[in-house]
């Protein structure tokens, strides 16, 4: 079980930051981070490029694929920021992004 920290939540926060910044070249507006035995929540809210409110409006198919994209590209990053920063057991990362609200909600499990 992993420990409900403040220093662990803070890792995992800028961990989270430095993904969006290397993606999107700008971090989150709001991150909570929350830890519940094996598993942590990451709720935060982004930023809107213009870029992707170009896309929505031309090529809103695009734009989701985009989305999906990014999401999968975002999990991968993680996922590998804490392979090399941690001794975790990831069992898996769950991802979903809301484009409309632009927040997305993460949960990693960790195994045991």
């Amino acid at each position: 079980m992993l420990e409900n920290s403040n220093e662990i939540k803070k890792m995992l926060s800028h961990m989270y930051n430095d993904v969006s910044k290397e993606l999107f070249g700008v971090g989150t507006t709001l991150l909570k981070v929350s830890i519940d035995q094996n598993i942590i929540t990451i709720q935060a809210k982004h930023r809107r490029s213009p870029r992707s409110a170009a896309l929505e409006g031309e090529a809103p198919s695009l734009k989701q694929e985009v989305d999906f994209r990014l999401s999968m590209l975002y999990k991968k990053r993680l996922a590998e920021k804490l392979h090399n920063e941690t001794e975790w057991h990831i069992e898996s990362i769950l991802r979903d992004y809301d484009a409309a609200s632009q927040r997305a909600f993460t949960n990693i499990v960790l195994g045991s």
